[in-house]
């Protein structure tokens, strides 16, 4: 089968997600919108769905045709097979697992002003729960925790862009946060010692359409578990720069 001659009878774009991120769950939920027999199509610009997607077919009963280079991603042409009564059984067993995952950690004091926290195939120190120095051998907690936020954001916006077909040069998010009253934290004071306010502005450098560059950076704090969650406690205020 020449597979420039292919016309897919629905095409979707997974981005940079691999398959244990959740791509699985969308390739299932597509290939339902197929007719048997008919063609999907999934582009991606994750490497490892290469090895990935012909063994997910087999164990599926679906037809792994080829894939071929495209100019911003990988284009990968799936048929539909024979669909079984567990078909669907399957797709919602699979939302029900993500819906109830749960992330895991652990942490251990590890030396002075220090602790190791465990996770996965990783690990990092952790310093103070918050620090005034100009430099330390640890990041303290708050920097963590800005840090993920910003880094979640990045990631995402990255990927979001790319489902889209935008080109984006660069994306880089500054940010910055106050705790309502510090002297709390260090017990000098009665009062909040919680985060009072984040500030965080992303810069794109695109020449792409700004509209839709703007509904891709809206959508990625929108789906944030961490935007989301900290909206909710703190005065979070979320800028996007166009450059």
């Amino acid at each position: 089968m020449n597979l420039d001659e292919i016309k897919p009878d629905r095409m979707f774009d997974g981005g940079d997600l691999d398959c244990g991120s959740g791509l699985v769950l969308l390739l299932r939920e597509n290939m339902l919108e197929v007719p048997v027999d008919g063609i999907l199509e999934m582009r991606s610009r994750e490497a490892t769905v290469a090895d990935d997607l012909p063994p997910w077919c087999r164990m599926t009963g679906h037809e792994y045709l080829g894939a071929l280079p495209g100019a911003e991603c990988m284009r990968y042409f799936l048929r539909r097979g024979q669909p079984t009564k567990d078909e669907e059984k399957a797709l919602d067993e699979d939302k029900e697992r993500a819906k109830t995952y749960e992330w895991r950690a652990r942490s251990r004091s590890t030396g002075h002003l220090k602790s190791t926290v465990y996770f996965r195939n990783f690990s990092f120190d952790v310093g103070q729960p918050a620090s005034f120095e100009e430099k330390d051998v640890h990041p303290s907690a708050v920097e963590y925790l800005l840090a993920a936020l910003a880094g979640a954001l990045s990631t995402g916006f990255a990927t979001e862009c790319a489902k889209d077909g935008l080109e984006i040069d660069d994306i880089e998010i500054s940010i910055k946060g106050n705790l309502d009253n510090v002297l709390a934290h260090l017990g000098i004071e009665d009062g909040d010692p919680s985060f009072k306010s984040i500030q965080l502005k992303c810069f794109a450098s695109t020449l792409d359409d700004a509209e839709k560059v703007r509904a891709a950076w809206q959508r990625t704090f929108d789906r944030s578990p961490l935007a989301q969650t900290l909206r909710k406690a703190v005065e979070l205020e979320a800028k996007l720069a166009i450059v």
